[in-house]
């Protein structure tokens, strides 16, 4: 049975999160945005010692709640919620810009943090996971390459030289390259092997001679110039990597096993942007809403306009639908614990809907909003800017979709006839035959 119920405790638990949220969060993300004080002077250090205090501040708030590192097992220090839960958090979360990261979540280092505890040795952990856990240290994914996202394209290479692996090639678009302590590099260790046993992962640490951030690069709406600011964080680095030596103990997991390890913190990955997903859309709907009800046009409502009514209804329903697959996405995780190909198909179902509904709904609520919802003035323009990396990031919707298509036709057989098994000439001739033996015995009888 299917049952998305929790106990009152953790209800409790996610009240007090949409509490911090609105109180806490959402104000700091303003702050954030203006990055000056009312008075128009920009802030100075004390300033910044101050927010950066008030930002740890809140994550012990967070940590006597018991909920850091929420997507975390107990053996990895966290609550080990599920996947269900972790749906109900998320949602909250997705409303945010900073509040991942007060909740010790945050993507890369989320993804990273299951590729080294499920591949890592007792040494990596020490060095690196800890650090990790604990919002010490950060990290970066280096896994897609400035001519292709796929796999089987990847030249970035490693080459053993001793007790040390020399790396050479270009990264692209590795989201936090420039401000990680350390990085996981997908590289090619043997090119001639099958495709899925070509790459292993690698622990870089950042600092590491031969590692140039050539650009950082950022979405839509940030001004170029910040393009070449190649030392602050985030950002999305474009990094090449020359002759750079790691120690043989920096393989991560076995030689070859990289795509295959991969899947841990892909998947597992799409999951979460799924999650947070819902709290964006379920955002953007709420100022829909606000906003059919405030405005008019031609001297009525905007909410009493026809047009404007199917944009509000089609975009609960979407939400509902994506929300109800996404919660049962969970579920099944947590009634399997693993990724199962029964798993996978759903995963990929709703990372193809999560850059739909993104789509429909931020569209629909921008329009609605007009001039307004076209500036900088309020949160639409960054969400629009997330709507198509949903349909790119960790695999393209196209890719996705293939995918999909093929784990479903394994659960159907061809038809070796002329004419289909749904036929209905066939179907209704073995009736007949069934129900001539059906009178035959009731006669006979």
């Amino acid at each position: 049975m299917i049952d998305f119920d929790i106990d009152p405790e953790f209800q409790e638990q996610i009240d007090w999160v949409e509490r911090f949220t609105k109180e806490e969060i959402e104000p700091l993300d303003n702050f954030m945005r203006a990055g000056r004080t009312k008075d128009g002077n920009p802030i100075d250090r004390d300033g910044w010692r101050a927010i950066r205090a008030y930002i740890e501040d809140l994550k012990q708030q967070v940590k006597d709640q018991g909920l850091w590192g929420f997507h975390l097992g107990p053996d990895l220090g966290g609550p080990g919620l599920g996947q269900v839960k972790l749906c109900l958090l998320n949602e909250k979360l997705g409303k945010t810009r900073m509040g991942p990261g007060i909740f010790g979540c945050q993507a890369p280092d989320t993804g990273n943090m299951e590729l080294i505890a499920h591949n890592g040795t007792e040494e990596q952990k020490k060095k690196y996971l800890e650090p990790l856990l604990s919002g010490e240290k950060h990290s970066a994914y280096s896994m897609t390459e400035p001519h292709a996202g796929e796999p089987g394209e990847f030249i970035c290479s490693a080459k053993r030289d001793g007790d040390e692996w020399v790396i050479n090639g270009e990264k692209w678009f590795t989201s936090n390259g420039a401000g990680a302590d350390f990085l996981i590099v997908m590289a090619v260790t043997n090119p001639d092997a099958p495709l899925l046993e070509r790459a292993s992962m690698f622990i870089v640490d950042r600092q590491t001679p031969g590692v140039e951030v050539v650009r950082n690069v950022h979405t839509y709406g940030t001004p170029l110039r910040e393009n070449y600011n190649v030392r602050g964080g985030g950002g999305h680095a474009y990094i090449r990597y020359s002759d750079v030596r790691v120690p043989a103990a920096n393989l991560l997991g076995t030689e070859g096993a990289g795509f295959v390890g991969s899947q841990t913190r892909l998947s597992g990955g799409r999951v979460h942007h799924a999650m947070r997903a819902v709290g964006v859309c379920t955002k953007a709907l709420d100022m829909m809403c606000e906003r059919a009800l405030s405005r008019k046009s031609k001297g009525e409502l905007l909410s009493n306009l026809q047009m404007v009514q199917q944009d509000i209804a089609d975009s609960y329903i979407q939400l509902k639908q994506f929300r109800l697959h996404v919660l049962y996405t969970a579920w099944l995780i947590d009634k399997t614990g693993a990724y199962t190909q029964e798993i996978r198909k759903e995963i990929a179902a709703i990372k193809i809907t999560a850059a739909k509904v993104n789509h429909d709904i931020i569209y629909r609520a921008i329009h609605l909003h007009g001039a307004l919802g076209m500036s900088n003035e309020t949160p639409l323009g960054d969400m629009w800017m997330s709507a198509p990396q949903m349909g790119i990031m960790d695999g393209a919707t196209e890719a996705h979709k293939s995918n999909l298509a093929k784990l479903l036709l394994r659960d159907y057989d061809a038809c070796e006839d002329l004419f289909p098994t749904y036929h209905f000439p066939k179907l209704i001739e073995e009736a007949q035959d069934k129900f001539e033996r059906v009178i035959d015995d009731y006669l006979a009888a």
